[in-house]
């Protein structure tokens, strides 16, 4: 018999090549049943021979348990890009790089992938440390999830010591079928892969994330005392594929900006047939010395740039028009469709707005319809496609009656929306709980859709105040439900209790008021109990709070049952903590509103700094608003902001503000 070290040694090598092989190359190298057999060995060999286990084996991928993750300071800078959104920016662009470095410019162009940008550091060629980009200078350690990445090699084929850097990202078929496993068992569904793989990335127990099926594609490197080190970005790419890493295979290499802008333009539609997300092209110089003399902008290299693809649409048939209570009785029309890919994921239903929108368009069920994505914002019908069968087809008749309950609509002065008055509708009631339990509002994870009705439809809850009387054993009754989730569930409402006071008004969902009033209610009113106490004319001289606010929130305030369902509240310990803690005023007296994706923090994140800094956010825009804060994919409040002049600030004139504060 092989001594034990050899043996670890060699099942080692063997289970790492196979990896690499199915992960990688998708070739794959060992059955599952020699996989499985010699995996089971070497977990046995080292448990018997404990100081012969090392970082590079295969079993430090199985995941641990950590209380939170460590902040981590780059050795090396992430940095952001620059975006380009059409063929005469790029040329331009390049235009700036022949100016430094020449005329003969070699350019490489890579898929740009819609992932989470992380950094791996090898020592010897021996994985040792993972980390988020975070702001690009300080980062989170995540080390111990990313090992349970099988894309990512523990060990790398030469003892080299090299910084790469990657986008984690989860494939579509994966991203649908986690949906699908949450949905059933009433767990968080994700937005889009993206959500998906950074949800996954960045759980607690990286044995949930050895479970997802997250994969990687590296983009750069940076080498320490490698002899004869690539001369070129290509070559250095070529390099880390030789040395296990896995690299997107459209990596192509270009001439010119024309080759370049060739690339973009096929892959515009191909990228729709990938298993993965991507929203544009990154284009770089290839020549490293040439990239040294262009160096870099307070945020973003001058030798790169992002050209990003336009928002996707797609024609698919519509099946069906769903009518939708929501929780302020309004009557929604939704386009139920037959299933089509758009932007990283399969859509099966879509916006129609309102019943003037659906006679604007003069939609019909049976059209084939246009239907449009832009980021992460719901796909809507923007058109019905000419067709001979369109006029044959019966013309949609708006309805007089709540689809649910069987009441009058009515319609509200100013407004193009249907109502249902019925306070004890059941789809209005339901979809006033799941407001309650959103991101937006108490933010109670497990609380899915699925999970809500159950316990609507058991007599387990009739309202929001509900679930704070519910216990472990309630949900152990619901379909499907074990007492993992049970515990999940009963845990995430608990922790809701001392969610700040702004939720708690944006979860009542008073007429007129969104979370950005909360906000100013709340940091104008420390409590309840002075809200309640306050009269319409104090509400009202909050900055930001019209008349028709001010008067809203005060009879929802002074209405009995509402009073009761607070007393209810208090009584099951629901205590709402105080707001914002101020770092700083070099903000006082500003107005932001936020537009469009931003790349380095959720909009959520920028508006909670705003306010730390003394600023305020708005969610329109008007004279008032000092600054419009742009980020991919701004809406018509650019437009806005242009016609009334406005200060139009990028992301990265935000980050420059803000910086200091970070």
């Amino acid at each position: 018999m092989d001594a034990p070290l050899d043996r670890i040694n060699y099942l080692k090598d063997e289970i790492n090549k196979s990896n690499y092989k199915y992960y990688v190359e998708e070739n794959p190298y060992l059955s599952d049943f020699e996989y499985d057999k010699m995996f089971a060995e070497l977990k046995e060999l080292e448990e018997k021979y404990p100081l012969l286990k090392s970082p590079d084996s295969p079993t430090q991928r199985v995941g641990s348990v950590s209380e939170k993750f460590f902040p981590y300071r780059h050795k090396y800078r992430l940095y952001s890009l620059d975006n380009t959104y059409n063929s005469d920016e790029l040329k331009k662009w390049y235009e700036r790089v022949q100016k430094e470095c020449g005329e003969n410019i070699d350019l490489v162009c890579e898929l740009k992938i819609d992932g989470l940008a992380i950094a791996l550091t090898y020592e010897k060629g021996i994985f040792v440390r993972g980390v988020t980009r975070g702001d690009g200078i300080t980062g989170e350690d995540i080390t111990n999830n990313l090992k349970t990445v099988k894309a990512i090699p523990l060990k790398l084929f030469e003892p080299v010591d090299v910084e790469v850097r990657g986008e984690i990202y989860m494939p579509k078929t994966s991203f649908e079928k986690l949906n699908e496993e949450n949905l059933a068992k009433g767990e968080k569904v994700f937005a889009n892969p993206r959500n998906a793989a950074s949800g996954s990335i960045r759980q607690l127990d990286s044995t949930i994330t050895a479970k997802r099926d997250l994969s990687i594609f590296v983009y750069s490197s940076v080498f320490e005392k490698v002899p004869n080190a690539p001369k070129t970005h290509y070559d250095g790419m070529m390099y880390l594929k030789n040395l296990g890493f896995k690299i997107n295979p459209n990596i192509r290499l270009c001439k010119n900006i024309e080759e370049a802008i060739d690339y973009c333009s096929e892959w515009e539609t191909k990228r729709t047939a990938l298993d993965y997300a991507t929203d544009g092209v990154v284009i770089k110089v290839n020549n490293l010395s040439c990239q040294e003399d262009l160096g870099y902008t307070s945020r973003a290299p001058k030798w790169a740039t992002a050209f990003k693809f336009p928002p996707e649409e797609a024609a698919t048939k519509l099946l069906d028009i769903e009518l939708n209570i929501g929780k302020s009785g309004a009557v929604t029309p939704v386009a139920i469709l037959e299933p089509v890919q758009l932007a990283g994921s399969t859509v099966q239903r879509a916006s129609l707005h309102n019943f003037d929108e659906i006679k604007r368009l003069d939609v019909r069920i049976g059209d084939t319809v246009l239907i449009k994505k832009a980021a992460e914002i719901i796909p809507k019908v923007i058109k019905v496609m000419d067709s001979p069968e369109h006029e044959s087809l019966p013309v949609f008749v708006v309805p007089d009656k709540c689809p649910a309950c069987d009441s009058l609509l009515v319609t509200r002065p100013g407004e193009v929306n249907l109502y249902c008055e019925n306070t004890d509708c059941s789809q209005q009631s339901v979809a006033k709980i799941e407001f309650w339990v959103s991101k937006d509002a108490m933010d109670i994870e497990y609380i899915g859709p699925s999970i809500i009705q159950q316990l609507y439809e058991n007599r387990f809850i009739s309202n929001a105040v509900d679930l704070y009387r519910l216990s472990m054993q309630d949900f152990m009754q619901l379909e499907g439900v074990k007492e993992k989730s049970a515990s999940n569930m009963y845990n995430s409402i608990q922790n809701s209790k001392t969610r700040p006071l702004n939720r708690l008004l944006t979860a009542f969902a008073i007429r007129h008021i969104g979370k950005e009033t909360a906000e100013l209610l709340a940091e104008k009113f420390s409590s309840l109990d002075d809200i309640i106490n306050a009269d319409v004319c104090s509400i009202e001289q909050i900055d930001g709070v019209g008349t028709k606010m001010a008067e809203s929130v005060y009879e929802f305030f002074h209405n009995k049952n509402n009073l009761h369902m607070i007393e209810d509240l208090k009584n099951l310990g629901v205590n709402p903590v105080s707001n914002v803690i101020k770092k700083s005023d070099i903000l006082d007296g500003k107005i932001f509103v936020l537009t469009g994706t931003l790349r380095n923090m959720t909009r959520d994140k920028a508006s909670e700094i705003i306010k730390q800094l003394g600023g305020k956010t708005s969610s329109s825009v008007s004279k008032n608003t000092s600054y419009v804060v742009a980020g991919e994919n701004p809406g018509s409040k650019l437009d806005k902001a242009q016609n009334l002049g406005v200060i139009i600030l990028s992301e990265n004139d935000f980050l420059d503000i803000i910086k200091e504060y970070l």
